[in-house]
């Protein structure tokens, strides 16, 4: 599977039939996504397309002094399990208890602990720690990972939930219907892009000016389309996608997303890996042009 790595070659392409194809030659793409935008640029670069960043969506690291509560009470809580739905935030959560000195007892907490993961970003930053969760999620999904929990027992267990920014009420719903004492940690949280960022990605998918949309989170998905029903062009955004522009998910929780908005058409590749994105957003163009 082609990784952002590949990018470093100039000549990157793709093969087929022992020829070198540029499939996504003069395609529009806007990168709706902020993080590794220039190496997602210089990929589908390679491939021939044009790539428009468009931030969707902007992340924003909650107060240092609230983290450190939180990591303190964690360090100290006795929890019964740590659910655990993302890397980046487990690994502030661990950056926060290293700055308090706190790194080996906070490690030690999660491992006395069950622990729960959402994701293989979140499943790596625990291998990190030496732990293997107990519980994983079976599909990358908040839902998935309830499914893997619901064969176990939570009732009145201590439950530390670290949540990513969104809201998860299967999750949040799943933990009070077991009667569990949940306490919710969140490292940060999204906030909306510029308005401006949204206006232009906007203008650009009703007007023709883009030929795909690359989503690499969920949150960028809800952003836009929240955005759009602000203006009263929420109808004109769903025609666009389901005629001439295509939306692209990371993953399935990001294609979820675009799909609870009333998306059908989506591109989501088999590895959720951003570079995959691109690529498989290659293979549809190819068979599109196939057909």
């Amino acid at each position: 599977m082609v990784s952002l790595k590949d990018i470093k070659n100039k000549n990157l392409y793709v093969m087929f039939g022992g020829k070198d194809v540029k499939r996504l030659e003069g395609i529009r793409i806007a990168l709706a996504g902020k993080r590794k935008s220039e190496d997602l640029s210089k990929l589908v670069k390679n491939l021939g397309g044009i790539p428009l960043i468009r931030p969707a969506q902007g992340t924003v690291f909650l107060d240092d002094s609230n983290l450190e509560k939180d990591v303190r009470h964690l360090v100290k809580g006795s929890y019964d399990w740590f659910i655990l739905t993302t890397g980046v935030g487990t690994e502030t959560l661990y950056k926060t208890a290293e700055k308090l000195g706190l790194a080996d007892e906070f490690i030690q907490a999660i491992s006395r602990a069950k622990v729960a993961a959402r994701g293989y970003k979140t499943v790596n930053m625990l291998k990190r720690f030496g732990i293997a969760p107990d519980v994983r999620d079976d599909d990358g999904s908040t839902a998935g990972l309830v499914r893997a929990l619901s064969s176990h027992d939570l009732k009145g267990a201590k439950v530390a939930l670290q949540l990513h920014g969104d809201p998860a009420p299967k999750l949040v719903h799943f933990l009070e219907e077991q009667q569990a004492e949940y306490k919710e940690v969140l490292p940060y949280q999204h906030i909306p892009p510029e308005p401006e960022v949204l206006e232009q990605l906007l203008d650009e998918i009703l007007n023709g000016k883009v030929d795909a949309v690359n989503f690499t989170s969920a949150p960028q998905g809800r952003f836009l389309f929240s955005f759009a029903k602000e203006k009263g062009v929420f109808q004109e955004l769903m025609d666009a996608f389901s005629k001439d522009v295509v939306a692209v998910a990371v993953g399935k929780v990001t294609a979820a997303a675009l799909k609870d908005e009333g998306i059908e058409r989506i591109v989501i590749p088999q590895e959720e890996r951003m570079g995959s994105a691109i690529i498989a957003l290659e293979h549809y163009y190819k068979e599109k042009t196939t057909k």
